[in-house]
């Protein structure tokens, strides 16, 4: 098995894990009112959109979400939560470093503390057991995510039950042979629609894509037809499914929590992979972390 294959299928334990943690660490995490941002590097920055809109959504404050990498330091914030699994991306570490003394309060939600994040933010919350040695993201991700989701109010035990139905049912007819791969999402789902494309590119060097779902209709669908594969992780618009149906694309509506249904994603990235002879753990061109030289970053 796979490092990627058996971390994605702890995800429930480790979303359990996390819902027990988020009350010890409310002081840590985006108190109401406060103006937050949320920013992360590749996966983390759409686990980041997505928690954005879910706070935004609960009426807890204005939250922006960016890639480390384009923070607007003209602006003002209360506090900054950056979402690092491995503590040591060029990116995160510089804006972390550029926030000091700058009176804005940060907070690094992290899978290893012993990096060199630990000691630029000014609170950490420690996710280790949902640490990975796969270079492909699933289960720090969705755990960063399910934290910050029963912080706001938002997480159930029935979360948990979907997740544990994702890792068992089959996957949709044929997925796994189609040559090309759309998300949708709505709302917090779009971030994870992002997501979804992003494992199976990284996993499958698959063409995939997404978008959020009412603007799949204002070009995308042009590219839809047999040997596509389209699927809603959120809200699906009415007659969309219909209208994919007619392009001879295969549709595939969500019927999970959104979380769980990136699950289900992430199992069919794997088996495209295997499909295509693949192996996930050796993504092409890819690193756990990106660590930039002197030189790297100035022609960013």
């Amino acid at each position: 098995m796979s490092h990627v294959a058996y971390e994605l299928g702890t995800q429930p334990e480790c979303w359990e894990r996390a819902a027990e943690l988020a009350p010890s660490h409310r002081a840590l995490l985006p108190r109401p009112g406060e103006r937050t941002a949320i920013v992360g590097c590749g996966t983390s920055y759409y686990m980041a959109q997505a928690a954005a809109a879910l706070r935004e959504e609960m009426g807890q404050g204005e939250t922006d979400a960016f890639p480390a990498s384009e923070f607007p330091l003209h602006r003002r914030y209360d506090r900054v939560v950056a979402l690092t699994r491995s503590g040591t991306t060029t990116e995160v570490l510089d804006l972390l470093s550029g926030l000091r003394d700058t009176g804005v309060r940060t907070t690094a939600v992290i899978g290893d503390p012993a990096t060199p994040v630990m000691t630029l933010a000014d609170e950490l919350v420690v996710l280790d057991f949902a640490d990975e040695q796969s270079v492909v993201q699933t289960r720090f991700a969705t755990t960063a995510l399910t934290l910050l989701r029963a912080h706001f109010g938002l997480h159930t035990p029935s979360v948990v039950a979907d997740a544990r139905t994702a890792l068992t049912e089959p996957l949709p007819e044929q997925a796994a042979s189609r040559g090309q791969f759309t998300f949708l999402g709505r709302g917090w789902s779009v971030g994870l629609a992002h997501e979804a494309a992003l494992k199976m590119r990284e996993a499958s060097l698959s063409w995939s894509e997404s978008y959020p779902a009412m603007e799949y209709r204002h070009g995308p669908i042009s590219v839809t037809g047999p040997g596509t594969l389209t699927w809603s992780l959120g809200e699906t618009p009415a007659g969309l499914a219909e209208q994919v149906r007619a392009t001879g694309g295969q549709w595939v509506g969500g019927h999970l929590d959104p979380l769980a249904e990136l699950v289900r994603v992430h199992r069919l990235a794997i088996a495209v992979a295997a499909h295509q002879g693949l192996d996930p753990d050796q993504p092409r061109n890819l690193t756990r972390s990106v660590i930039l030289t002197a030189g790297e970053e100035a022609v960013r």
